[in-house]
């Protein structure tokens, strides 16, 4: 709006009252100008003749009446750094791109000087801020400005945001903005920021209390390329004055599940920003229900199998445990077989279903903490020698016979864990402990054995693993036999190299994650893709399976995870919240929860129905957290990384800070370490000349098992609930 008022006609005509040129009206006065006109009407109470001040002014107390109080707030400033007529005030000392670091640096000085209990809040700001003023500053071609912006405040981010302060440190002309992935990324979409009420009217009080030039370029960041979501503490258990005092204490500095770009709703992969909260897809989480032919072939066997071997006094008979599985999982929403169109049961399905109930009755059972003592997980840790940094994946067969490792120099090697030799259907075929695999032309960078489980019933049909899939830096995946040791099939659908890849929970559909952004659905009975899974912004690095086969989950050097339906491939959830790229992922075997993590040392759970984050544990070094597993119980996760240990984790647990302890060391003694510890002594490095970095561990960890100098590339929970880990010895 002008701050014309109205009725006045524009300079260049004869202005009127009443319709009556003014030039013949006895004793008229000069015309004065539109800003004194306003003045005077305005003084005079003539209604309709305002300046644009008091226009605002008027909106402001009607606001206010109406209890509109964050858009009064933001008009507010917004009105303090315009003249009468609307237009931007500037001040000779804050024009130009030095305004911006004026900006920013009494928006950090006011933050760290407020109180504790909104540092938490407010500090997510200054990333986003930082950003966008020096993206702004570069396209506004401020070269010297820029770049004096960028070094002066860049160390305070290096921690969380290294990856993009190295993309950022390249752009330097206006062209770099319009053309940068990452530079396009941000510019393209606001950045979603969630703070309290309370901070909220914090951060007004600030901006109305700045000079006009810096205050203008806050407002203006933030107008422009922010989405500010208040949430009231009364409402929110997030925003509450606890959980703000907890987090102010043990001084959390990490991004909410739904902060940052696109800025998506808590859960959702609805990127609208103006979606309510009933985006959320309804998933069927519940386990994949039997046939009910396999289902009475199961009965039969397992009745024929108490009647040999009657269970023990006290424990439960084999048809008594299956009957009781099937009660639990009938309470649950679960899926059909129809949706996956899965192929029919075979003998084989029957004698793997008898032995999984076997297994799950008789298994090492995790009740959880009693005490506040963690329960007592075995670890079996198989380590390789002479690979001379080679060694790029391994993976486990689940029968727990054989284990793969993915060279650089472009061949798996398998061995048998046993030690004993590998059979093969080629007649006069020497026997060996190992074969080799020859058939990719770059590194693998990824293996998965197909679905399997140990049995001890010679008469039953097999239930080895039969294929082995591998993904490579050229480009395909590639089918095994693990009967002839040989190449069955080439799968070519990417683009860009494989860096993942992993089989079904059913055997009969397996992902894969590649460099070009994308992720595949797979059948082994097709050449051809099924599915094509997009929207990540930068590399797939990670992919698994829900257990119940239904749904896909894909993990990105973008610090996202999306999980997508595989009978349609639409994304059904967005989970945001890490603070480096995603290096694994795990799905709980009761299907409600998702474990993922980074190369920044920390793990998040995800419950999968709201789609929120439910805890954050640290206690890994960085350089990436390669492998997770879950206990059959969902009650304890057990990881495995660069840091060169093996850790297990419970959880149910809430962190608190007066559990929190410390390892001094990454590793070295092999000696157990106990996550409950107030204080960890530096026994861990004892002997070495050279001092070991601290590393902060939360309660959430019930133990941790070093190595000597050999990072664990994977980890996995058996179905008796003991922990398989492999590594590679790095002298």
């Amino acid at each position: 709006m002008s701050g014309q008022p109205t009725g006045i006609p524009s300079s260049g005509s004869r202005p009127t009252t009443n319709g009556i040129p003014s030039g013949s009206m006895a004793g008229s006065q000069p015309r004065p100008n539109d800003s004194q006109i306003g003045s005077s009407n305005a003084s005079n109470g003539q209604p309709g003749s305002m300046s644009q001040s008091n226009l605002n002014q008027i909106v402001i107390e009607y606001l206010s009446k109406k209890g509109y109080s964050r858009t009064e707030a933001m008009l507010r400033v917004e009105s303090a750094n315009q003249d009468a007529e609307g237009r931007p005030i500037t001040t000779g000392g804050d024009t130009g791109g030095v305004r911006y670091g004026i900006a920013f640096n009494a928006m950090r000085q006011f933050i760290e000087d407020g109180l504790d209990i909104y540092k938490p809040d407010l500090r997510r700001l200054l990333w986003p801020i930082f950003v966008y003023s020096f993206l702004q500053l570069v396209s506004d071609f401020f070269p010297k400005e820029s770049r004096d912006f960028f070094n002066r405040f860049r160390l305070g981010f290096e921690a969380e945001h290294a990856e993009d302060i190295r993309g950022l440190a390249t752009i330097a002309i206006p062209e770099h903005v319009q053309d940068h992935d990452l530079a396009k990324i941000y510019r393209g979409n606001k950045y979603r920021v969630t703070l309290s009420q309370a901070a909220f009217h914090s951060l007004i009080m600030f901006l109305e209390s700045l000079e006009k030039g810096a205050g203008s370029a806050l407002v203006f960041i933030i107008q422009t390329y922010l989405n500010v979501v208040t949430i009231d503490r009364t409402v929110d258990q997030r925003s509450s004055f606890a959980t703000l005092l907890q987090r102010s204490r043990e001084g959390e500095d990490f991004p909410t599940e739904d902060e940052g770009i696109p800025g998506h709703n808590p859960g959702s992969a609805n990127v609208d920003r103006t979606a309510g909260s009933t985006v959320l897809t309804r998933l069927k989480l519940g386990p994949m229900p039997l046939e009910p032919d396999l289902m009475t072939d199961v009965r039969a066997e397992l009745e024929e199998q108490d009647a040999k071997d009657p269970p023990a006094e006290g424990q439960n008979s084999l048809v008594q445990h299956f009957e009781q599985q099937i009660k639990r999982e009938e309470s649950e929403e679960a899926p059909t077989r129809n949706e996956l169109q899965l192929p029919p049961s075979v003998a084989r399905d029957v004698a793997m279903e008898v032995q999984k109930v076997r297994e799950d009755r008789d298994r090492f059972k995790i009740e959880g903490r009693t005490g506040g003592i963690g329960p007592g997980v075995s670890v079996t840790i198989f380590t390789f020698h002479n690979t001379y940094d080679s060694v790029n994946c391994l993976d486990f067969s689940e029968d727990n016979l054989l284990v793969a490792a993915g060279m650089s120099q472009s061949y798996i090697r398998v061995w048998a864990l046993d030690g004993k030799a590998l059979p093969s259907a080629v007649e006069g075929e020497r026997p060996s402990a190992s074969r080799r695999l020859i058939g990719h032309s770059d590194a693998v960078y990824a293996v998965s054995f197909s679905p399997a489980i140990a049995s001890s019933d010679p008469l039953a049909p097999s239930t080895r693993s039969t294929h082995l899939l591998s993904a490579s830096g050229d480009k395909s995946v590639r089918l095994w036999s693990l009967e002839t040791w040989t190449c069955l099939v080439v799968y070519k659908g990417h683009d860009s190299p494989v860096w993942d890849v992993t089989w079904g929970p059913f055997g009969h559909f397996f992902a894969t994650g590649s460099m070009d952004r994308t992720a595949r659905l797979y059948r082994t009975d097709h050449i051809e893709d099924l599915r094509l899974f997009v929207g990540h912004d930068k590399d797939v690095d990670t992919v698994c399976f829900h257990v119940n086969g239904l749904y896909v989950f894909t993990g990105s050097c973008d610090k996202t995870v999306r999980m997508f339906a595989v009978t349609n491939g639409y994304p059904v959830r967005m989970f945001t919240g890490h603070t480096g790229n995603i290096t694994s992922m795990a799905c709980s075997p009761n299907g409600k929860l998702l474990a993922s993590a980074d190369d920044a040392g920390t793990i998040i759970l995800w419950a999968l129905g709201p789609g929120r984050l439910q805890k954050r544990m640290r206690g890994h070094g960085k350089g990436g957290i390669w492998s997770l597993s879950w206990s059959v119980e969902s009650s304890v996760l057990a990881s495995g990384g660069m840091d060169g240990t093996v850790r297990i984790w419970d959880a149910y647990s809430t962190s608190d800070a007066g559990g929190q302890g410390r390892i001094i060391g990454e590793g070295g003694a092999g000696q157990k370490i106990d996550g409950n510890a107030a204080q960890m002594q530096a026994s861990a490095g004892a002997g070495t000349k050279k001092k070991s970095k601290e590393v902060v561990v939360t309660s959430d960890q019930i133990s941790a098992f070093p190595t000597k100098k050999s990072p664990v590339y994977k980890v996995k929970f058996t179905r008796q609930n003991l922990v398989v880990a492999g590594g590679a010895y790095m002298p």
